[in-house]
């Protein structure tokens, strides 16, 4: 009866997002009240009843957010800088020269992930689309070859690599190691950016030839080409900052005594929030104040760019609150005896349930909440499962896929000039690549860690 709820859940929350069209926010805390509800749990947390739903919901969605919104209003300052600095166009400006106008495709997956690491995949594709209008045009090279590796390393690293929101709660439903999630999605992520990117861009492009889209091409090519931009190294620095700290304090948990001072200075500098945070102070004097920019226009920057995150922190703070009903209600408990006892990986079972959510609702960060959700307590269950590993193979699973019910579709599409079959052909495809790419790394890298 219980895997009849959660199966009736998973199918109710699809049809209220995708048919009757309810924001993802509502149709997650509905489906989640819906769940306790059924499996009878009480209205009312007492002292011999159980949690009530509505503390349920309410546990769940503060746990998530009290970390998550730090990190995420933290990392999109940094990105904000990065962005209105012109760092993000030095880094692309800088690797292409190096890499010489044949090799560009490669150079746009590289710039795409180290771009994409403090950014949204919308901030890092609208930061960088004007850059690969601008070679198109001088290179007469395909908009898809240039185009696909770009879209392709900003999905890879939104999909797989913390500290991206979606990423970063599937760390904490898991309770996984950040610094270690990290270096794993490095070593899985570029191989995988690799081959949906430069390989496949470089394959589809013959096949598929594009100019620029005439209008949206003049309108992105007035950027200011006068300002003096930020140094290379300055600038990826900057982005890295928090990635060395996390990587360093788990480096310090492995090799460090707990009780030494310096454990506990690198574990309290390798926090998400402290290494963002720091990271952010930092870019303010890097990127900023350095640079000749007034506190009131880096003040500006901040505060400018917190309202967009505003729904994508409703959706992960309603995820987690669906986790949290399943919990309470005794579904985690039970789904975790049932996947033991029939040895299902869960690294399997959590890209597969994040891979037909996202199918369904064209949402990552949906598929990716509600399949950790759903996998975490078998994870707990299951003996030396790889908690960091199980964080990736639901990113893998979330980025599927994408088709017309994912407003990403649309956007590749409108600015690509391609058709609808075009669009599928270039970007659905690459999507599917990375994420079956991911899941067979995942699985090889899962047999030595």
């Amino acid at each position: 009866m219980l895997l009849l709820i959660v199966l009736a859940a998973i199918v109710v929350l699809l049809l209220l997002i995708t048919v009757a069209k309810l924001n993802p926010f509502v149709s997650l805390i509905v489906t989640a009240i819906g769940v306790g509800l059924a499996t009878g749990m009480p209205l009312f947390t007492t002292e011999t009843g159980g949690t009530g739903i509505i503390d349920s919901i309410k546990t769940g969605m503060g746990n998530t957010l009290g970390f998550l919104a730090i990190v995420l209003a933290l990392g999109t300052m940094l990105g904000k800088m990065m962005a209105e600095s012109g760092g993000a166009e030095r880094i692309a400006q800088t690797l292409i020269k190096r890499f010489g106008e044949k090799n560009v495709h490669w150079a746009m997956m590289f710039v795409a992930f180290i771009v994409g690491i403090p950014v949204f995949f919308q901030v890092g594709f609208v930061l960088l689309i004007p850059l690969v209008f601008t070679i198109a045009r001088q290179t007469g090279v395909s908009l898809v070859k240039i185009g696909v590796p770009l879209v392709a390393g900003l999905s890879v690293v939104h999909g797989l690599v913390p500290p991206h929101p979606a990423a970063m709660a599937a760390v904490g439903i898991f309770n996984a190691d950040v610094g270690i999630t990290i270096l794993y999605a490095i070593i899985v992520g570029l191989p995988t950016a690799i081959v949906a990117g430069p390989l496949y861009g470089n394959w589809i492009g013959k096949r598929i030839h594009k100019t620029v889209p005439k209008e949206i091409g003049e309108q992105l090519a007035e950027a200011d080409h006068t300002r003096k931009l930020p140094g290379f190294f300055n600038t990826v620095f900057t982005v890295l900052v928090p990635v060395i700290l996390m990587l360093t304090s788990s480096i310090a948990e492995l090799f460090l005594e707990q009780e030494s001072g310096l454990y506990q200075a690198l574990r309290f500098i390798g926090d998400p929030v402290t290494a963002l945070l720091i990271a952010t102070v930092y870019s303010f004097f890097s990127l900023g104040f350095f640079r000749g920019l007034s506190r009131e226009t880096v003040l500006k920057f901040s505060n400018d760019c917190l309202a967009p995150t505003a729904t994508i922190l409703l959706v992960i703070g309603a995820g987690g609150a669906f986790n949290r009903v399943l919990l309470d209600s005794g579904i985690g408990e039970y789904i975790a005896e049932l996947a033991t006892s029939s040895h299902v990986s869960p690294i399997l079972l959590g890209w597969g349930i994040a891979a037909l959510i996202r199918v369904a609702t064209g949402s990552a960060t949906v598929s990716m909440m509600t399949a950790a959700g759903i996998v975490a307590p078998i994870a707990a269950a299951v003996p030396g499962a790889n908690l960091e590993l199980l964080v990736l193979a639901t990113g893998a699973g979330s980025l599927i896929l994408s088709h017309v019910n994912d407003s990403g579709f649309w956007m590749i599409k409108e600015y690509f000039g391609m058709t609808v079959k075009e669009t599928l052909l270039t970007w659905t495809a690459l999507e599917t690549i990375i994420s079956v790419t991911a899941l067979v790394l995942i699985l090889v890298l899962d047999m030595f860690v």
